[in-house]
């Protein structure tokens, strides 16, 4: 399969999110996260990512139709995955890779490490310069069951990937996928981009992640 091209676009001074989700949705391609890998969940939502970059940013805008939705975690890397959750792992070494977990009340996750076991979280100061902006708002709810859309824009700066030494995306390869869950509702769902061989859902395995190639 041909490496996904990830679109180098311009930022400019005062860029709201809501500017970017613009940007994304004009000038880059949808790409649906429609994998359903194992029998035991077969539930799929509706659910698309968006990806480009600035240079010194990564850009992300996912949109999610699902048939329930729950919004209950606050603190910073903690269990967004129990949420309604949209994910998004990257390798640029394929010797290790982040996680990168942000649930529909924006609410992120950051990880780094070769595996599942031993992540190392991405420090607290950084996690302030990360932006993410959902259509649900900011405070916390229980489960909710109808046909529920909900938007999230993410702006990623690059020292969040701080144990690389990144100052630029442009030109550089790297390994990707992108994931759909929630852990905690009363019918659970795993859903991936790029499909995922194991026996469980597993998110953790960087051998199934997809090429991808910035601009």
């Amino acid at each position: 399969m041909k490496p996904l091209v990830v679109k180098k676009l311009s930022a400019v001074p005062g860029m709201r999110l809501s500017d970017i989700a613009e940007r994304l949705n004009a000038e880059t391609t949808e790409n649906r996260v429609a994998c359903v890998n194992w029998p035991a969940f077969p539930e799929c939502p509706q659910i698309s990512f968006r990806i480009g970059h600035a240079g010194d940013e990564l850009w992300l805008a996912f949109s999610v139709r699902e048939s329930r939705v729950l919004g209950q975690q606050t603190r910073v890397h903690g269990d967004v995955h129990m949420d309604s959750c949209v994910e998004f792992f990257i390798t640029f070494d394929n010797a290790a890779y982040y996680n990168l977990e942000m649930n529909c009340i924006g609410t992120p996750h950051l990880g780094y490490g070769p595996g599942r076991a031993n992540r190392r979280h991405v420090p607290l100061p950084l996690m302030q310069s990360l932006e993410i902006e959902t259509s649900l708002g900011r405070e916390p709810f229980a489960e909710r069951v109808g046909d529920v859309t909900w938007t999230l824009t993410a702006r990623v700066p690059v020292a969040c990937f701080a144990f690389d030494a990144l100052t630029d995306l442009s030109g550089r390869t790297a390994r990707a996928n992108a994931y759909k869950c929630n852990s905690g509702a009363s019918v659970k769902h795993y859903v991936t981009w790029r499909p995922v061989h194991t026996p469980a859902p597993d998110y953790h395995r960087m051998e199934f992640f997809g090429d991808i190639r910035f601009e």
